[in-house]
């Protein structure tokens, strides 16, 4: 009889757990239709473009003292070119895509940073179409997997079910592209399914049962796959999401959803708060991970930057984590920014993946957190925030040239001290890493930001050699811009340009504006005192 009630005690356990692990699952499993909530439904016959057919029609950059960053600017386009792909037969995928190109997967991550650099050509190939094929497999109640098979649309999930949620920045990437093609017309369709995502991360990634009230990811959900981070409030996550409410209340707000932008916006405020108050850390000027009970989890790592990029960091916050990144006992190494800061234990010189491999998104995040604060000055006082940003992709692009001479290619990550590939790290990789030579070289270097949709474009120009860049695609407009050599900043700047319509061109010089000019249709030239 004993035996017989501690067998049936033993099995009610076994029960009691089973239905706890399929209650958890549960907000993973598939219980519907895929895709209700996004508009297209089926795929639409689309050619894939040839690097060598279309290279003509690319922006093409102009950099007489760094001819070094053209080359690996065209080297990044034609392996990119490489791995422009549609869908395998029979795949439920809805559109072309960009394709990582080491895997029988699309990832989301990966997916999102390709789009920062193929948005410049978004004439050629629309890439932005690639984040169709996460939508149309979004799950009933909103969850979307980060890596679906390209074959048959299945989530395929490694090691377990919390780490399949990748950072939620589709719709930074959805504004990022509408501002280079000025196109919104994507914004009605996928607006729906990011609101019911938003829902289920607020259910599922928001721990309710804690003080803080914040967000939370794991190693490989972050990306970040072996980096030890700890804790239940996550500053990266926490951080992305104030971003995706941020985005998603512009987007609202360019189709006239003003409540809901507002809702996204309190959203984002709320958040910001919360990660200020729990996560800065006064003495330190940096932002740490926080346990169930609001004690910070120190580690010095690339999450702390994340505030800058989502807008939560102010003006003074923002010195304090410039300090580190200039510190060259921590971030500031032979490539610039290891994942890990090279004062912490676990960092390894050789990169090691994320203990201290030197990655493109997460440099991408940390260069337009600085882009976010233009003129401002550090403790330092020795550049603007501005400046600094092109000082750090000079020194980064200079880091991947001296790899490509050794290799003759891009890799996936790079050693932050070594001037060689990370380790592990796969060749080739254009993926994620073309945004150094094409989105940041552009952006950063060559110093162009486009607002497509009105026709406008800011240039800061900062360098004295003669450059600029030819056949720049914003909305309708396609402009070339050089700016002739000069011999000191002090001089005035001859300016060359071409244009297919009119425009409003801004013109700043170390984050100041110094003229605003309605340029006109054809060829003129202008002097910039």
């Amino acid at each position: 009889m004993v035996k017989v009630s501690l067998t049936i005690r033993f099995m009610s356990v076994i029960s009691i757990l089973f239905l706890f692990i399929t209650v958890l699952n549960a907000q993973y499993e598939d219980t519907g239709k895929r895709g209700i909530y996004f508009s297209k439904k089926s795929y639409t016959e689309a050619p894939i473009p040839i690097f060598k057919e279309h290279r003509a029609k690319l922006p093409s950059p102009i950099l007489d003292s760094k001819p070094e960053y053209v080359e690996l600017y065209w080297k990044a386009w034609s392996l990119a070119f490489d791995h422009f792909k549609k869908p395998p037969q029979g795949s439920p995928f809805v559109s072309n895509f960009i394709d990582e190109a080491f895997s029988i997967s699309v990832f989301q991550w990966d997916t999102i940073f390709m789009l920062m650099f193929a948005r410049y050509g978004h004439s050629i190939f629309p890439a932005i179409q690639s984040l169709d094929n996460f939508y149309c497999r979004q799950f009933e109640n909103g969850y979307i997997c980060r890596e679906i098979q390209e074959t048959d649309g299945m989530c395929y999930r490694f090691v377990g079910n919390e780490h399949t949620i990748n950072p939620p920045l589709f719709s930074w990437a959805e504004v990022e592209s509408y501002k280079v093609t000025g196109d919104k017309s994507r914004f009605e369709s996928v607006l729906p399914p990011l609101k019911k995502y938003a829902e289920w991360l607020e259910k599922y990634r928001k721990k309710e049962n804690t003080k803080h009230g914040l967000y939370w990811n794991t190693g490989l959900g972050s990306g970040m796959d072996n980096m030890p981070l700890q804790g239940s409030g996550w500053v990266d996550m926490s951080s992305q999401m104030v971003l995706f409410y941020r985005n998603l209340a512009f987007m609202c707000t360019e189709v006239k959803q003003l409540d809901e932008a507002k809702k996204y916006e309190a959203l984002a405020n709320d958040i910001s708060k919360q990660i200020n108050q729990l996560m800065w850390n006064e003495a330190d000027g940096f932002y740490y991970n926080v346990d169930d009970n609001n004690v910070q989890q120190k580690l010095k790592c690339v999450a702390g930057f994340w505030p800058m990029l989502a807008g939560v960091a102010d003006e003074k916050q923002a010195v304090r984590l410039v300090a580190h990144l200039k510190d060259p006992k921590s971030f500031w190494r032979p490539i610039p920014f290891p994942t890990l800061a090279a004062d912490e234990k676990e960092y390894k010189p050789d990169g090691q993946y994320w203990l201290g491999g030197v990655w493109a998104p997460t440099n991408v995040m940390i260069i337009k957190g600085l882009d976010r604060f233009g003129s401002l000055r550090g403790d330092q006082n020795e550049y603007t925030v501005n400046e600094f940003a092109t000082v750090a992709t000079e020194k980064y692009l200079d880091g991947l040239y001296e790899v490509y001479k050794k290799t003759g290619t891009l890799w996936e990550n790079y050693s932050p001290e070594l001037m060689m590939r990370g380790s592990p790290s796969k060749n080739d990789f254009v993926g994620w890493t073309g945004c150094g030579p094409i989105e940041l070289l552009i952006e950063n270097i060559l110093g162009f930001r486009p607002s497509g949709a009105d026709r406008k474009l800011m240039w800061h120009i900062s360098r004295i050699d003669r450059h600029g860049i030819e056949q720049l695609k914003f909305g309708e407009v396609t402009a070339t811009l050089i700016c002739q050599k000069r011999a000191s900043v002090a001089e005035p700047a001859e300016v060359h340009l071409v244009a297919n319509m009119p425009f409003e061109l801004t013109v700043s010089v170390n984050g100041r504006v110094q003229k605003v000019l309605q340029v006109k249709q054809g060829t003129q030239k202008f002097t910039i005192q």
